[in-house]
């Protein structure tokens, strides 16, 4: 960027974000079996030692670990909107002894960085819980160099799809989609990742796209156990029901299919992933 742009003077809090998934121990599980081999490959390309990497929504701070690594001696910094989130993370960098990596509360909306401060800025699975995606976007570039990689991934729930098609698989789908859109949010956040990009005043992106596959006797065994777990446990059952979206018995039935979903020898699950890397 050519020009210096103020922070942006709102927040998460004052947009009114609501975090779907919330931080349930199975929320927290899926998100540490993420690295930056499964979940950030497209990145991994660009990214050279010495590097100076700001990672937004960096969570239980797995893909923010291998970050460290691979740009070492640079400097890798994460951020997350929660403390305890942080914490932890804070324990996983100390106890694999990454001394360029640090982690912070932070707010996407306004970071507390000067223009042009990081080399690589990455969000991953972040924008499609915010009400103001765009404006985050924004924020993110401010503080990329000029020249320097903003990147950014995004599942997309519509586009998923699955094997034996279990109507209570369908179910959780019309369940997910009603509740994120509650909380003004954009669960089909993939296919707009483009759009948010150029609204947010990118021109040079460079676009990929990427699956997570769970078709294995463990892959299925996993994911089964770890959804019929949010279904019932985690922030997004509490919501469902807040919002009068569902009741005990509805997540149960769905909480019911994932495990028959996962006992089935021939079942198969695709989380399709849109890619971008914009050039600030």
């Amino acid at each position: 960027m050519s020009e210096q742009t103020p922070p942006a003077q709102h927040s998460g809090a004052q947009h009114g974000d609501v975090y779907t998934h919330g931080h349930h121990e199975s929320v927290l599980r899926s998100h540490a079996s993420r690295t930056a081999a499964n979940s950030a490959g497209y990145l991994i390309p660009y990214l050279q030692s010495g590097h100076r990497v700001l990672d937004v929504g960096s969570g239980p701070g797995t893909i923010t670990a291998d970050f460290a690594r691979l740009v070492a001696p640079g400097e890798v910094l994460g951020l997350d909107r929660s403390p305890e989130v942080v914490a932890a993370a804070t324990v996983l960098g100390s106890r694999q002894q990454l001394k360029n990596l640090s982690f912070a509360v932070g707010d996407i909306y306004q970071l507390d960085f000067p223009d042009g401060s990081f080399d690589v800025v990455h969000a991953h699975q972040v924008l499609q819980h915010l009400s103001d995606p765009v404006a985050a976007v924004k924020e993110l570039r401010r503080v990329a160099k000029p020249g320097g990689v903003v990147a950014l991934r995004e599942a997309d729930f519509h586009g998923m799809f699955w094997y034996p098609e279990l109507p209570e698989l369908e179910e959780w789908m019309d369940l997910y989609q009603h509740v994120a859109r509650h909380n003004h949010a954009e669960p089909d956040a993939g296919r707009r990742l483009l759009h948010w990009a150029q609204a947010a005043g990118f021109a040079d992106v460079t676009l990929s796209s990427s699956n997570w596959l769970y078709a294995t006797a463990k892959q299925r065994s996993w994911l089964s156990d770890d959804w019929a777990e949010r279904v019932e446990q985690s922030a997004l059952a509490k919501q469902a029901v807040a919002y009068g979206l569902a009741d005990a018995a509805r997540l149960a039935y769905i909480a019911a299919g994932w495990r028959a979903w996962g006992d089935s020898e021939d079942g198969w699950f695709v989380m399709p992933n849109a890619e971008i890397i914009a050039l600030a």
